[in-house]
């Protein structure tokens, strides 16, 4: 009879795909996967009024796409591009769905404290995410992120824990051996770039849309 926990569980199920986590056809993947799947759901919601935030879950045996989604809060606030992801999600059917405990999350920018939670109660193990909190503060004007775990958290969180553990690309990127590195590291900053001029856009149009915080 096994002794595991529901913690050594996901203990068990996270180390399985942090093994693939360094990686440089897994991170190249997740790339793939903002550049063409979320970048142009992203251009075309932040011509609308929304943030820049986007985000997708994968099959995690063959990172095969499940669903992209990015930031709606001109349609509600809460629809930041992770749960306005994983609200797409459910509105599929059963079985195109995925298992979460099996599923590869990854977003744009570094979650905040509700998508945080979000990805908590649908039972993801990790995610992988592109920019950090301090890039969306300071490379694109969005502090909230970070005023928020602040003030209303007493700051930060824990990166690694019961429930998951989160994954920054860049840092996963540092760990790889040249050539890899540096192809992956140019494509990052090409990303950097589009996001930049995403950005651009967002706050040459801030204030018009009734984001409460914008």
């Amino acid at each position: 009879m096994s002794n595991d926990t529901p913690v050594t569980k996901v203990r068990a199920r996270r180390l399985c795909h942090d093994r693939s986590m360094v990686d440089s056809a897994f991170v190249s993947r997740l790339l793939d996967v903002v550049e063409h799947d979320v970048v142009p759901l992203t251009r075309a919601g932040v011509a609308a009024g929304n943030k820049l935030f986007g985000a997708a879950i994968l099959r995690a045996d063959d990172l095969s796409l499940v669903v992209a989604e990015t930031n709606n809060e001109t349609e509600n606030p809460l629809w930041h591009g992770e749960v306005h992801c994983l609200k797409r999600f459910y509105e599929l059917p059963a079985e195109r769905r995925v298992d979460t405990r099996e599923a590869v999350f990854v977003a744009t920018h570094e979650p905040c404290s509700l998508c945080l939670s979000a990805i908590t109660w649908t039972g993801f193990t990790s995610f992988h995410y592109l920019f950090s909190h301090e890039d969306s503060r300071d490379a694109f004007a969005i502090p909230h992120d970070l005023r928020i775990l602040d003030e209303v958290f007493g700051g930060g969180y824990r990166r690694e824990n019961a429930f998951w553990t989160s994954h920054s690309i860049p840092a996963l990127v540092d760990e790889l051996p040249e050539p890899d590195r540096a192809a992956l590291r140019e494509r990052i900053a090409g990303l950097a770039t589009t996001y930049d001029q995403l950005s651009a856009t967002y706050q040459g149009g801030k204030g018009a849309a009734g984001i409460p915080l914008d």
